[in-house]
């Protein structure tokens, strides 16, 4: 058994040090405001964001990044993506030793577009970071930490540190697999909460579940074609953090990405949603992202760039909804006519 920190006492975070307390490891959660961090020393119940659930006793909440890094070798880095430079620029501070990083948060950087584990490479020095793994997959907080059946992927650079993490996590509830393309793990965890805001508006424009059939399975087409185009295995897009992650992010009422979309498509502007969240929407951050790699990588996006105009450009839900639907005719297996156009 070990020592690990999770860095991050939200939702996510709190439900995964669950897990890993359930498997006998000592947690340390890390947070850093002060009231939460007594209210779950005090009450073992984290109440803002996992309301009802009771945390075992071997998880200890902290305040003090530097007490949190004591002695520990693996970190669980579980803040939200705009955060992470931030955090790791204290946590280079007070680490002593090489640390295991396994990031959990599902985005991409705007403007530098780099992936999560990219930051982290960019962000750590060499002398104090062993591995960077990225734990990634369909599964809401809520659920994990009420133990419901969940299944997700271990993927790194190097296997024995995906696998490493794998044992960490896994147990009867919570199976993890393997994916050694962390290029797609990380693609398809960050893109698909494009695709889930696109279903929120759908839904709120009471489009009903064929409109929302077509969105998940032409959003899946866009999320594999620049995912494959920067390096993604598209094997790894029909799997659980492409195919998986993407029906339950855009089906379920605990997915954030997917109530801010369905405000959008009720009419309220992107300000008043992200003020009436409370929490960070992801999917916003990376819509921009993925927009600037469309046109990087020359990848047709048309639910992206649909959504796009949506969040930055005032254009209307509906209109936005309406061009797509008047694009000209196409053939639905596209890509593979191109490529085997050009054999």
């Amino acid at each position: 058994m070990e020592q690990i920190t999770v860095l991050g006492a939200g939702s996510w975070g709190t439900a995964l040090a669950i897990v890993l307390a359930d498997n006998g490891h000592e947690v340390k959660l890390w947070g850093h405001r002060q009231s939460l961090i007594d209210e779950i020393n005090t009450t073992k119940q984290n109440k803002k964001y996992l309301p009802g659930i009771d945390l075992p006793k071997n998880i200890v909440a902290t305040s003090n990044l530097a007490e949190s890094l004591n002695g520990v070798q693996t970190v669980i880095l579980a803040v939200p993506t705009k955060a992470i430079r931030e955090v790791l620029n204290d946590v280079k501070k007070f680490a002593d030793d090489k640390l295991t990083v396994v990031h959990v948060s599902k985005g991409i950087e705007p403007d530098t577009l780099l992936r999560i584990s990219e930051i982290i490479e960019v962000e750590m020095p060499e002398h104090l970071l062993k591995d960077v793994v990225v734990l990634s997959g369909p599964s809401h907080a809520e659920e994990v930490s009420q133990r419901h059946i969940t299944t997700v992927t271990s993927s790194s650079k190097t296997m024995s540190a995906a696998e490493y993490v794998q044992d960490l996590f896994i147990n009867q509830n919570f199976r993890v697999y393997t994916n050694p393309d962390i290029i797609g793990v990380e693609i398809g965890g960050a893109l698909k909460n494009i695709i889930a805001l696109a279903a929120g508006i759908t839904d709120g424009l009471g489009y009903g579940d064929n409109a929302k059939a077509a969105l998940i399975t032409r959003g899946l087409a866009e999320i594999a074609r620049l995912g494959s185009k920067m390096g993604g295995n598209p094997l790894t897009f029909s799997g659980l953090t492409g195919i998986g992650d993407l029906i339950v992010t855009c089906t379920s009422i605990h997915s954030r990405n997917w109530r801010a979309g369905n405000l959008l498509g009720k009419g309220q502007s992107l300000d008043e949603v992200l003020a009436n969240m409370g929490m960070v929407v992801e999917g916003v951050r990376t819509t921009k992202a993925a927009y600037q790699l469309a046109l990087k990588y020359e990848v047709k996006m048309p639910i992206t760039e649909a959504l796009y105009d949506v969040l930055f450009n005032d254009k209307s839900p509906k209109e936005a909804v309406d061009s797509l639907m008047a694009r000209v005719k196409t053939h639905e297996m596209e890509d593979l006519v191109n490529i085997i156009e050009k054999r």
